[in-house]
C-alpha cells in the first residue's frame, strides 16, 4: 500500500510462475533521520507488537476496553498520529513495514505522550490472519493504497474479493471498512469489488463514494492536490453480517 503523501509501500504479488500469495507491501529502503531513529530506539520496545501465533487480547495490551481501529500502510504516520491524538478514548493499531515511517510515527507518539496506539512492522495480511480476532475491530482503514495503474498489474492490488472477505471476518457487525484513493479509476475498481462482496452495505447515499469524513485528516499532499484540481474519493462499507 502507498499513502500518496508519504513513502510508497506497495502491494506485491510474487512471480506468477511460483504462484506466491499477495503481500501488503514491497520492502523499500530509506534513510533514517535522528527523530525517526529515536522513535525506533525508544518507542519500539514500548509500542511495536510482535507477530503472534494466536489472536491477541488487545484489552490487555491497551489496559482497557475501547473502540478499536486498524490502519493498513500508514506511511509516515501523520494521519494515524493525528487521529489517535484527537480521539484518546479510542485505541489505534497501525501496520507499516517502511522503517523510517515506523520511526516517524513512534517519535510522534513519544513526543505527544500518546498511550492509545500500537504498531506492527510486518505484513498486514499476516497481522489480520494471525493477530486479530474475528468480529473484534470497529474500523479498518486503507488510505491511498497503490492503484497499480496498468491493467496487467491489477491482480497486485490489495483490494480483492479475498481481502474484502478477510476484513469482514475481523470487523464487528456494524464495523466500518474505510478506504480512500486519489485515483478515480481505482475508486471505481474498489466499488466493483465491494459492491459484490457479501455482508457489506455501502454507506454512500448515492451508492458510490461518501464526502470526506471529518475523522480522516487532510494531508499536505491532499491539500496540494486540491489546489491543482485533483480529487480524493472516500468509500465506506459497513459490515452487516
Amino acid at each position: 500500500m502507498t499513502e500518496s503523501n508519504d513513502t510508497p509501500i506497495q502491494t506485491e504479488e510474487g512471480d506468477e510462475r511460483q504462484h506466491r500469495r499477495i503481500k501488503s507491501f514491497v520492502m523499500r529502503a530509506g534513510r533514517m533521520t535522528e527523530g525517526q531513529q529515536r522513535g525506533l530506539d525508544q518507542g519500539a520496545p514500548k509500542f511495536v507488537l510482535p507477530l503472534a501465533d494466536a489472536p491477541v487480547d488487545y484489552d490487555q495490551v491497551f489496559g482497557r476496553c475501547a473502540p478499536r481501529s486498524l490502519e493498513i500502510g500508514f506511511g509516515m504516520g501523520h494521519s494515524l498520529l493525528e487521529m489517535a491524538a484527537a480521539a484518546p478514548e479510542q485505541d489505534f493499531i497501525g501496520v507499516e513495514v517502511h522503517r523510517p515511517g515506523v520511526g516517524a510515527l513512534l517519535n510522534g507518539v513519544l513526543t505527544q505522550g500518546l498511550t492509545n496506539l500500537r504498531v506492527y512492522d510486518c505484513d498486514a495480511i499476516e497481522v489480520l490472519n494471525r493477530c486479530i480476532a474475528d468480529n473484534s475491530l470497529d474500523r479498518l482503514m486503507l488510505f491511498f493504497p497503490d492503484p497499480w495503474h496498468k491493467s496487467r498489474h491489477h491482480k497486485r492490488r490489495i483490494v480483492q474479493a479475498s481481502f474484502a472477505e478477510l476484513v469482514r471476518s475481523k470487523l464487528k457487525v456494524g464495523g466500518i471498512l474505510h478506504m480512500a484513493t486519489d485515483w478515480e479509476p481505482y475508486a471505481e475498481y474498489m466499488l466493483e469489488v465491494m459492491n459484490v462482496a457479501p455482508g457489506y452495505r455501502n454507506l454512500a447515499e448515492d451508492g458510490k463514494c461518501v464526502p470526506r469524513p471529518a475523522e480522516r485528516p487532510i494531508t499536505k499532499f491532499e491539500r496540494r492536490g486540491e489546489r491543482l484540481g485533483h480529487g480524493v474519493w472516500d468509500l465506506k462499507f459497513e459490515k452487516q453480517s
